[in-house]
């Protein structure tokens, strides 16, 4: 098989299939909506879309608790749906990755149904079971949702094992049978065109590959998976969610022939305490500190994703630190260790703020991963449970259910929310698409300028003093233009001083507002960002790179 273009230069946009768009007015978004908007994320400049699960589910855990893994929930579409999606997104140059969930089922999953009724089930083992409540010292992932990782079944007479909640009891990936039925349901969506899997719960999945063979501390799975993978589809994306101590981060890349990226979480971490200091210099450290991976593999950097915010890779001062910042209020925090809003509450809803947070995100080294509705500054609903507080519809337009759909309101599968700065009526697409300062309007810019430099990708770079504190300064020198990125965390107008030689021969590439050239010196506003590009016999003032697409 002939190799295909691979992930390195991704730009991926994160989707929720049940809440991005509703095609058919039954008030659950669906497959053939995404299909109607792959326009808007073509045109925000990603290139890569990861879906959440919209396998069949009785969607108590936003579909991950599935109850098949090869199919497609009717309240989602169709297969020949999710086909219709695939095609259209290779027609825009879209490719699309997929959440495969294979540390848990659905507790409705037939294999646990029938595990459970039938202690010779061939099923039995898929499942993990003790006769008495193990001792074994395992928090569950909840803390105070679910109390242990152990819950009792009468019908199968034993306890069970669930890491995540009671109703989502854990594979045992110690089974050869439970990872040849994993291996079956990566056959089946690789063969329908995906170009990879977002892959849940990896730690856990590795911890239960260890207990069948401690070599290589369980990551032989990885090892396992990657070459199955590869050989169906060389240059397919296996994107790890990975929230473990950096100094691990190395084994789940191996010499690059296990995971293709990680979500970066203890970048991600650090990245909030530099927010909430309005300080450069927990990324600069982030950046010394954490391993470089082997090509071509990538970290996959994010700033809000569709669960909390964890906070667990900082300290228990710093972590206090972000969250008396971000989350002043109990109800804006969850399980003891993070916070469940989305971004653009966090940052009081100032777009500069929100701009120069997306400026941040797109310039450090690594694959970016942007969450739907960040771009236009959508809020959050902290009346919905948990994690469902920044599960909402996308805000589309001011009408009624923020044009997600056209069903009644007390019939979507999640409230929009109206009310407020951040509701859809002063917050959605339409209002911001046309408007050339809209939040849209500059985070797009600034996607499109990291489109156009995907130099910024490699996974070294060289951080510059460059004086305030408050200032983030990147160097990328092996790029094509010299990239110089810079990024001001404070609300005050600073001074930059790089000890580059020849600024004169910069150009901009993007910024937040109009700047005089660099060889006038180099100034940010409050909460600015700026992007420059070393001239190579081009005239100062010529474009070298997509300043407005």
């Amino acid at each position: 098989m002939m190799q295909e273009p691979g992930f390195e230069d991704a730009i991926i946009y994160q989707i929720d299939p049940a809440l991005f768009y509703d095609s058919d007015g039954d008030g659950c978004g669906d497959l053939a909506g995404i299909t109607e908007r792959l326009e808007y994320v073509r045109d925000l400049g990603a290139d890569w879309i990861w879906l959440l699960p919209f396998y069949p589910t009785p969607y108590r855990d936003g579909g991950y608790d599935v109850v098949d893994h090869l199919g497609v929930d009717p309240r989602f579409g169709r297969p020949e749906d999710f086909d219709r999606l695939l095609e259209r997104a290779d027609e825009l140059g879209l490719r699309v990755i997929i959440d495969l969930v294979a540390q848990h089922t659905s507790i409705d999953h037939r294999w646990f149904q029938q595990a459970r009724s039938d202690r010779d089930s061939p099923y039995r083992s898929y499942y993990l079971w003790s006769d008495d409540e193990p001792q074994d010292q395992l928090e569950p992932v909840f803390p105070g949702v679910e109390d242990s990782v152990w819950s009792w079944d009468e019908q199968a007479g034993q306890y069970y094992r669930h890491m995540f909640y009671r109703h989502e009891p854990d594979l045992d990936l110690a089974q050869p049978a439970v990872r040849d039925a994993l291996y079956r349901v990566i056959d089946h969506w690789l063969s329908r065109g995906v170009a990879g899997f977002r892959i849940d719960a990896v730690p856990y999945m590795v911890e239960r590959a260890r207990a069948a063979d401690p070599r290589d501390d369980g990551l032989w799975l990885l090892d396992d998976l990657r070459r199955y993978v590869t050989d169906r589809r060389p240059g397919a994306l296996l994107l790890g969610e990975v929230d473990v101590p950096v100094d691990e981060y190395a084994g789940y890349y191996g010499a690059g022939d296990r995971l293709s990226m990680l979500l970066n979480f203890w970048m991600n971490n650090h990245l909030f305490l530099a927010l909430t200091r309005e300080s450069g210099q927990p990324i600069r450290e982030s950046l010394i500190e954490i391993p470089v991976p082997p090509a071509p593999a990538r970290f996959a950097n994010f700033l809000r994703n569709h669960d909390e915010l964890d906070l667990e890779q900082l300290t228990e001062t710093e972590r206090k630190e972000v969250l008396e910042a971000f989350a002043p209020e109990e109800r804006m925090r969850s399980y003891g260790r993070g916070i469940r809003r989305r971004l653009a509450p966090m940052l009081d809803g100032d777009h500069r703020r929100i701009a120069m947070a997306h400026a941040l995100l797109l310039s450090l080294p690594g694959t970016p991963v942007l969450l739907y509705g960040d771009e236009i500054g959508m809020g959050d609903d902290l009346a919905r449970s948990e994690r469902r507080a920044v599960r909402i519809p996308m805000q589309w337009s001011g009408k009624p259910n923020a044009g997600f759909s056209t069903a009644p309101p007390d019939r979507t599968i999640a409230r929009a929310v109206p009310d407020g700065p951040l509701g859809y009526r002063r917050t959605n697409v339409a209002d911001q698409r046309d408007t050339d300062d809209s939040l849209l309007a500059r985070v797009r810019r600034l996607v499109h300028a990291r489109a156009a430099h995907p130099d910024l990708a490699v996974s070294t770079c060289e951080v510059l003093e460059a004086g305030p504190d408050s200032v983030l300064a990147l160097r990328f020198p092996e790029s094509s233009a010299d990239l110089i990125t810079m990024i001001n965390l404070s609300p005050g107008e600073v001074d930059v001083t790089l000890r580059i030689p020849g600024l004169e021969h910069y150009a901009e590439i993007v910024a937040d507002r109009p700047y005089p050239p660099p060889a006038a010196g180099l100034t940010l506003g409050g909460y600015g960002y700026r992007w420059l590009g070393r001239d190579r016999g081009v005239p100062y003032g010529s474009s070298l790179g997509t300043h407005r697409p």
